[in-house]
């Protein structure tokens, strides 16, 4: 049906032209009166193609719609006509003009005049689609004459060329023309309206800061243009890693940002963070070339770690260069000790080299162990340091402060002539092993180094073992290729350390000559779980190890359980705390006098989370009292307390560790001021050794407990938050002891 049936049953007002007669106007002219040529002129309009008429009715279902529009629907309108508005078309939330987010239901539910509102046409179109078309709609409602609403009556016309060349212009201001990804304009914008929502709305967001490790040296080596297709690869990545669970943006440079709404777990943060650091550190083909590089991530929260963008974005940004500077390939949760934490870093950086200066370090040594008769076959050296007022400081510290400076190369320098000259003291029959960090294995005089140690200890190459991680292979190819070759001719041997746990193992064992793989510690620590794949994976890597040649160490077997399962799996050597932890030389020494060193394993029957040592003042909730107490050790699942006596076996509790973070916990052991409890959910890693809890108390339900709302310092909790009421207090049931030091 076209215009001229249609609109005529909208009118039932006629009149004659000859009414106007003699009024002077020409003979042809059209008096508004004249439904039938109005009518014709409107049909005519149609077939001009300008646009289109459309109709609907009261419910919103299209009743009318020119034929000229199939031509830029591919649709027949009788596909068209019956169908919901809704179903027809839809706003696009990227139109660069319209900023309501207010969608096309809402704007029809109102009944209100709709002028020049840009549609996507949407009946069997995905929004995927190359080919998209865009219509601007323009209507108005009408009214009977009681009021009610009968429908639209209005025009369209197809805007696609136009609005394509807007959406592209919209585009290059919000999206980098390189990655695709969302530059800053558009990710600051995006943060901005989501923290603005999030804080009425008592919501978490959270924000990675991620930067990429020796990206400059390939822009240096390769050129910008290599530089140029990794940005776009390392875009693709992180596509695949992040999905849908939040927006990604390149902010600059190698810098990318990624918004993580509704998001506080810290759990699934780390693990996130940790995968893309994986993912991101793989090889990448560039022009026939291979270049691996890493990347650094910081993480803040919203509401704990800020309230606004500003603030947000500077901890995670903080957190990140903490991150980078505790060895790089590592993610960091913001703290609001990161900045003392800084300072405490520099400070030991100078201590250490004065200790390196003062020959203050010493090497201990770890036995490999051969299963089947328990004998001794080798040692791996490790550094120790004992502060003169810090007393021992672990190597997890020192070690990645060391590579912040590039004191590495002189450390790891000292570590391989000291190391070499204490094994030629042992008997032939043992052999040393000695970590090598990246940075000093990609040094251009390290082969020389090597063979210095070697020549001045007089050891033979062929006992001295050189530990390498997957981060050497992040230089340039060609230079590691050679380093390789270079320490194959001298002699020595390779071993691949902490294997398992990188991305892509298996091409670095095609590609170098490796002797030896290590297993990795995070596998033994979890193969005695059934709901976990750790014993099967270590069955393949000694599955593949055998294929290739390869002897292979399974590190970190700690109690009986775990050696079963190990030995059941076809290890034939292990080093672990069962067998020994690392000995001073002189131990050493004396157990090998005899030219032989056997040990017996000695260890607890299961293993348990590993437990640290600390010193730390927390809070202990009981019912509506908050005690003071000493944290002397935490592990994953639990912890030891002191402080309060006369607590029960099985009474709940809640520790109070700062920062927001409570962990609830029931006690499993108690004797006199010395408490054990079970977290009721397992601590995560923090990123830096330590542990934290999934889940932090907001600010917000502090606010709502009538504190101000900001993240508040440590042991500041009112009690109405945990009890859910504070209209009464109980009486204290356990007696609060003062701790020596506390």
């Amino acid at each position: 049906m076209g215009a001229k049936g249609f609109f005529r049953g909208l009118t039932d007002r006629t009149q004659s032209a000859s009414q106007h007669a003699g009024a002077g106007l020409p003979s042809n002219a059209i008096l508004p009166g004249n439904t039938t040529a109005r009518l014709g002129i409107l049909e005519d309009f149609e077939k001009a193609g300008f646009g289109w008429l459309w109709a609907s009715d009261p419910e919103g279902r299209l009743i009318y719609i020119s034929e000229s529009a199939t031509q830029s629907t591919g649709r027949e309108p009788v596909e068209m006509l019956g169908k919901h508005l809704t179903e027809l078309f839809e706003t696009d939330p990227d139109n660069p003009d319209e900023r309501s987010d207010r969608p096309f239901k809402f704007q029809l539910s109102a009944r209100s005049r709709i002028v020049d509102l840009a549609v996507r046409f949407a009946l069997g179109k995905s929004k995927h689609e190359a080919k998209q078309t865009w219509w601007s709609f323009s209507a108005q409602p009408i009214l009977d004459g009681a009021g009610s609403f009968k429908g639209y009556r209005g025009i369209a016309k197809d805007i696609t060329t136009e609005y394509e060349r807007k959406l592209v212009d919209s585009r290059m201001a919000e999206f980098d023309s390189l990655t695709g990804l969302a530059n800053r304009h558009r990710m600051a914008n995006r943060l901005d309206s989501l923290l603005a929502t999030y804080v009425a709305a008592k919501r978490s967001c959270a924000v990675m800061m991620l930067d990429l490790d020796r990206f400059k040296h390939v822009n240096d080596t390769l050129g910008h243009q290599a530089g140029d297709e990794l940005l776009k690869q390392v875009a693709d990545r992180l596509h695949h890693v992040v999905l849908d669970r939040g927006e990604i943006g390149r902010l600059g440079g190698d810098e990318f940002q990624i918004i993580l709404p509704d998001t506080d777990d810290r759990g699934s943060l780390g693990e996130l963070a940790d995968k893309i650091i994986q993912v991101l550190s793989q090889p990448y083909p560039l022009n026939g070339e291979r270049a691996t590089i890493g990347a650094s991530v910081g993480i803040a929260i919203a509401p704990y770690d800020g309230l606004d963008r500003e603030d947000v974005v500077h901890s995670a940004d903080l957190a990140l260069y903490v991150a980078k500077n505790g060895g790089r390939g590592q993610f960091r949760f913001y703290t609001t000790n990161l900045k003392d934490r800084a300072e405490e870093r520099r400070i030991l950086m100078e201590d250490l080299r004065e200790a390196l200066a003062g020959d203050a370090l010493e090497l201990h040594y770890q036995p490999i162990v051969r299963v089947e008769d328990n004998m001794v076959i080798g040692f791996e050296a490790l550094m120790r340091w004992e502060h003169p007022e810090r007393g021992s400081v672990s190597p997890a510290l020192f070690i990645p402060i060391a590579e912040e400076s590039n004191l590495i190369i002189e450390l790891g320098e000292w570590a391989l002539q000291r190391a070499c000259r204490e094994a030629a003291q042992l008997p032939r029959s043992v052999t040393i092993a000695v970590n090598v960090s990246a940075l000093q294995f990609t040094h251009p005089g390290f082969p020389e180094m090597v063979a210095n140690a070697i020549t001045q200890s007089g050891l033979e190459p062929e006992r001295l073992e050189l530990e390498l991680t997957e981060s050497v292979f992040m230089g340039d190819s060609e230079s590691i290729d050679q380093t390789f070759k270079a320490l194959k001719q001298l002699g020595v041997r390779l071993a691949l350390d902490d294997f398992g746990t990188g991305y892509s193992s298996l091409s670095y064992l095609r590609s170098a000559p490796f002797d030896k793989i290590k297993v990795d510690k995070s596998f033994v620590d979890t193969c005695t779980q059934k709901d976990l794949n750790s014993a099967k994976i270590i069955a393949a890597i000694i599955g593949l190890s055998n294929a290739l040649g390869m002897h292979v160490v399974v590190e970190g077997v700690e109690a009986f359980d775990q050696l079963g399962v190990v030995k059941d799996m076809g290890a034939r050597y292990i080093q672990g705390w069962i067998y020994s932890k690392a000995l001073a030389i002189e131990t050493v020494r004396e157990r090998l006098s005899s030219g032989e060193f056997c040990i017996e394993p000695d260890g607890p029957e299961q293993y348990r989370s590993d437990r640290r040592t600390v010193f730390r003042r927390i809070g202990i909730i009981h019912e509506d009292h908050r005690y003071a107490g000493v944290l002397r050790d935490i592990s994953r699942t639990g912890a030891r307390v002191e402080g309060l006596l006369g607590v029960p076996e099985g009474t709940e509790l809640v520790l109070d560790l700062g920062s927001g973070q409570l962990a609830v916990c029931s006690v499993i052991r108690s004797r006199d001021a010395m408490i054990g409890v079970e977290f009721e959910t397992p601590l995560v890693n923090d990123g830096e050794g330590g542990l934290c809890t999934r889940h932090r108390v907001s600010p917000y339900a502090l606010a709502a407990a009538g504190m101000p709302l900001e993240a508040l310092p440590a042991g500041n909790y009112p009690m109405q938050m945990i009890k859910g009421s504070g209209d009464s207090q109980s009486k204290p049931q356990f007696v609060e002891v003062k701790t020596p030091g506390g």
